[in-house]
């Protein structure tokens, strides 16, 4: 009911910066969008949660490893939730996942109701 595709991932240098963007899609996108989120998974390890925010933006939540360089927001008008990484650093090269869910604890309890399909992000140092 709810299509979410990632772009923006890619190699940058540790120190560097890029932005993620997710577009959604689907008939229910108002409902199963409430709240929306980024999630990561190394290589060998389990995915773990990012950022997070309400529909209106006005709640953010952030994982203590990104706090301060990452900026998650959304444009409802284009249906399209942004990760902005700046001062990059190795360990955060991962597979970036969007999520969206209808309500705000899902994405913090990690089960959110959609997923995309990731995108890669590689930080050399």
């Amino acid at each position: 009911q709810v299509q979410l595709v990632e772009s923006g991932g890619g190699l940058v240098q540790a120190g560097g910066s890029l932005r993620l963007s997710c577009a959604a899609s689907g008939r229910s996108f108002g409902y199963y969008a409430r709240a929306m989120g980024w999630f990561r998974q190394a290589p060998g390890q389990e995915r773990e949660f990012v950022a997070a925010t309400d529909w209106s933006g006005s709640t953010t939540d952030y994982a203590d490893s990104v706090k301060g360089r990452f900026t998650i927001s959304r444009d409802n008008a284009k249906n399209t939730v942004y990760l902005q990484m700046n001062s990059l650093k190795a360990e955060d090269t991962a597979v970036y996942y969007c999520a969206s869910a209808s309500s705000y604890g899902s994405i913090g309890r990690g089960s959110p109701g959609y997923w995309g399909q990731g995108t890669q992000v590689t930080v050399s140092s």
